[in-house]
């Protein structure tokens, strides 16, 4: 990142949110259910019979960019209109939450525009690799975030590309949060995996080494700082 640029979040904020928590299990939302094996296989069905003609290309905006799940063969810098990264997925109470301090996590929601990710995923395995990916993605139904193809813009020409967006009717969608209250979460909740503080801190870093600033990213990240400073010198 530009050295006028400097990030306010630090490794060292986010070893002051981090704490072991024991995996705690799945915790069922009400009105949902576990996916199953049956699940899996008709998500990945679908998206081999949908597939666009030529190469099938992943877009990835968030933990895609810093921790792949699957194999690729080629990846590009992509935008996408129409779609921005936003806290509206929640609550978490398992992977960087907590029953008490539930987090709230990033997914892709309508309006603006994204810069993220593609990666053009092999061939051969192709259907290993998609398992791979939607057990990643798919936890519980009804799915808060479907997988859908959507147009990414690159350099070399409009892609199209799977993601996994936000579904706004869906229960967990979350709408109407400040920017400062969505920051008190993410300076707060923990999971089994780490902190949210973990999550944008990793998702910032990354974004801005691929010469990606995402401008709501960064105040937020700023803010949780601010927030984390702020507990650290009141408990002194």
């Amino acid at each position: 990142m530009p050295a006028s640029r400097r990030m306010r979040l630090t490794r060292r904020h986010v070893d002051h949110v981090h704490r072991p928590i024991d995996d705690p299990g799945p915790k069922l939302l009400p009105g949902f259910r576990s996916a199953t094996e049956d699940d899996y296989s008709e998500a990945v069905a679908g998206m081999l019979e949908t597939r666009p003609t030529g190469d099938f290309w992943l877009f990835g905006y968030g933990s895609l960019i810093w921790r792949p799940e699957t194999a690729f063969e080629e990846k590009r810098k992509g935008t996408a209109a129409g779609w921005h990264r936003r806290f509206c997925l929640g609550p978490d109470y398992r992977y960087r939450g907590s029953p008490e301090l539930p987090g709230l996590m990033m997914a892709l929601d309508r309006g603006g525009q994204c810069t993220g990710m593609l990666y053009r995923l092999p061939e051969a395995g192709l259907e290993q690799e998609l398992h791979r990916l939607i057990r990643r993605e798919l936890s519980q139904l009804p799915s808060a975030f479907p997988w859908r193809w959507i147009k990414v813009r690159t350099d070399e020409g409009p892609v199209p590309a799977l993601t996994f967006a936000m579904d706004r009717n869906n229960a967990r969608y979350v709408a109407g949060l400040s920017d400062t209250e969505v920051a008190a979460v993410l300076a707060s909740a923990c999971g089994f995996l780490g902190s949210m503080a973990e999550y944008l801190f990793s998702t910032v870093t990354m974004l801005e080494s691929l010469g990606i600033h995402d401008r709501k990213l960064w105040r937020l990240q700023s803010l949780v700082a601010d927030l984390i400073e702020a507990r650290l010198s009141a408990s002194r």
